[in-house]
């Protein structure tokens, strides 16, 4: 083996426009943290490593920030469901905090 995949070499990971998938970003940023914590890369090759993967920190993070804003909660009211958004409590519980 060669090393890493680089960015990119993810075969299927990649989204239509370049941008990766948050699995294929994920499984990237895993390979530069192995990679780092070799402790074998020169100085700006370890920089170079290290920006990527605070960038794909971020760009991981937005992206389970966007999920989560998406998910519903499923409370019975009545005798039916209502979709409630994830963080907003069912009616009747204890919201003081």
């Amino acid at each position: 083996m060669t090393g890493p995949p680089r960015s990119g070499d993810q075969s299927g990971d990649d989204v239509p426009g370049g941008s990766p998938s948050f699995e294929g970003a994920l499984e990237r940023l895993e390979a530069l943290v192995d990679r780092l914590e070799q402790g074998d890369l020169p100085l700006e090759e370890a920089l170079q490593a290290f920006e990527e993967g605070v960038a794909l920190t971020r760009r991981c993070a937005a992206q389970l920030e966007d999920a989560e804003r998406r998910i519903d909660v499923l409370v019975k009211e009545g005798a039916r469901w209502v979709a409630r958004p994830f963080d907003e409590p069912a009616a009747g519980e204890d919201g003081d905090e």
